[in-house]
């Protein structure tokens, strides 16, 4: 018997050893994918976590912190984070509606009495918390992000203008990703606390959870020391750019974190909402935050790389399937910073990408992580995404076909001084166009980084260059309208890209 035991004990520290081996053999080809992925992609760094059963398995980090330095990141070094922050902001939601200071149904308008969209009574008064959160008030995807992007302007302001902003869809019939709606979730959190947001996220989840080194405003980047640099890009290089402090704004993306602490948030996820012997969050705010409130359609009559058979929105949180394993997670895209979160509840399994460049490979990194812990498939990610995200760069000419119209040797129908003046947008406020000599400046009352001067292009089109390098766009032009007397009546814009629409001012001469 005694013989027995010790070959059943040698046996086990044997498969142990092996397995330990074996695993580790595992993550240095995973380390080492990651290596190329990055250096592929030409992103400047990235910091990856994989959790798996509590804790934490694999830490890579890459490239370096800013471009022209070999410093690189570590476990500790900050990211923003972006838009994954709004699943704190459900979460926060649901710590309430467990103390019975609000519902989720609860009308924002009773919160915020301030609040309206589309010159609508009925809507206004009836858009509620959930609607909020999961994207279906009637407002386009990013549409009104121009007036919060760089603005100098409170919240309060904001949520007012955002409700000038054209209604895109009918009231709860489709889905219009919004950050305006959660900069007035941030608003309501503090309306209902007295406390705000980022207290309320600090106190409630930061601190409970040991999340240390993990902040809701760039103010605070110098106290924790060890943080990347931003970066854009443009004409295939990346270029450094300092970090944006979204801490009015924060509901919708002010979280600044690490691996180490992003890893502590997605173990609590991973364990519904408990930490330790504490339950921070319920059964029922846990199902609801994760149950699709907004469906995307799939099409069932192909095969699909994720295996995917449905895909939706939540509370805060992505829905959808993976291979079979329910998924949840977010993405979040901030200047010069993209970002991924991802959980597979059933396996006690996520991945968190955090990278510091516009060309990222965010979901290249997750689903490659995901199959190799999975045992999902054998697929190169990065290949793929990275062929794809190459092809779409090919295929957005909207810049190249602006210039290709230009038409030389013209002149303006005015003179310089007829052109100066204050516009209004109703979606944002006073824009106004200053006479400098003999040159124009594009002035932004709000958001004065947005400053810049105005080169003649062709007719009454104008190129904006733009005081500073910005990461979401480069090129622009401004055309000023006349009315039948010749006289400048308002302005359009055209500023191509996927994020900040420019197009949406539509500013009104209001005073020469």
């Amino acid at each position: 018997m005694k013989n027995h035991l010790s070959l059943l004990v040698f046996i086990f520290l044997l498969f142990s050893i092996q397995t330990n081996a074996q695993t580790t053999q595992d993550f240095k080809k995973l380390d080492s994918y990651f290596e190329q992925m990055i250096k592929d992609w030409d992103v400047p760094g990235a910091s990856i976590g994989i959790v798996k059963d509590g804790e934490l398995l694999f830490i890579g980090n890459y490239g370096t912190k800013v471009v022209g330095n070999n410093e690189k990141p570590d476990s500790n070094t900050l990211y923003a984070i972006a838009s994954n922050s709004k699943a704190f902001t459900t979460a926060v939601f649901g710590m309430l509606v467990q103390e019975g200071k609000l519902g989720w149904n609860d009308k924002v308008k009773d919160h915020l009495p301030y609040f309206s969209l589309y010159d609508d009574p009925w809507i206004s008064a009836n858009v509620t918390i959930r609607d909020l959160l999961s994207h279906r008030v009637g407002l386009g995807t990013f549409s009104g992000d121009v007036i919060w992007y760089k603005s100098e302007a409170d919240a309060g302001e904001l949520i007012k203008r955002a409700g000038k902003v054209p209604q895109a869809y009918d009231f709860r019939s489709g889905y219009g990703y919004s950050n305006l709606m959660y900069i007035t979730a941030g608003e309501v959190i503090k309306k209902v606390t007295g406390k705000s947001w980022g207290e309320n996220v600090q106190e409630r989840i930061l601190k409970p959870l040991g999340m240390d080194r993990t902040i809701t405003t760039a103010k605070d980047l110098t106290k924790k020391d060890n943080y990347t640099t931003a970066h854009g890009r443009e004409e295939g290089k990346n270029f450094p750019i300092a970090f944006e402090d979204w801490e009015i704004i924060g509901a919708t993306g002010g979280i600044i974190s690490s691996v180490n602490d992003v890893a502590k948030w997605m173990i609590f996820n991973l364990n519904h909402g408990i930490h330790g012997q504490d339950t921070l969050l319920s059964k029922q705010t846990r199902n609801i935050v994760w149950t699709m409130h907004n469906v995307f359609p799939v099409d069932h009559t192909v095969k699909n790389d994720l295996g995917r058979h449905f895909n939706g929105y939540g509370l805060g949180w992505t829905i959808g399937d993976f291979h079979g394993n329910f998924m949840v997670g977010h993405t979040g895209g901030y200047d010069g910073m993209i970002t991924a979160v991802t959980l597979i509840p059933d396996q006690k399994l996520g991945v968190v990408v955090l990278t510091n460049g516009h060309k990222s490979p965010i979901m290249a990194a997750t689903y490659y992580a995901l199959d190799h812990m999975l045992g999902t498939g054998k697929k190169d990610w990065s290949a793929d995404l990275l062929k794809k995200s190459n092809e779409n760069e090919l295929k957005d000419t909207r810049i190249a076909d602006i210039k290709s119209r230009r038409i030389m040797n013209t002149k303006h129908s005015l003179q310089i001084p007829d052109y100066a003046g204050i516009y209004d947008s109703e979606i944002y406020g006073k824009i106004e166009v200053k006479q400098e000599g003999e040159k124009l400046r594009l002035i932004f009352s709000n958001s004065p980084r947005l400053n810049a001067s105005l080169r003649h292009w062709h007719h009454d089109t104008f190129e904006i260059i733009w005081n500073e390098k910005h990461a979401w766009f480069n090129f622009g032009t401004l055309k000023f309208n006349m009315n039948n007397n010749m006289k400048v009546v308002g302005m359009d814009f055209e500023v191509p890209n996927d994020d900040i629409f420019f197009e949406e001012l539509k500013p009104k001469r209001v005073f020469r």
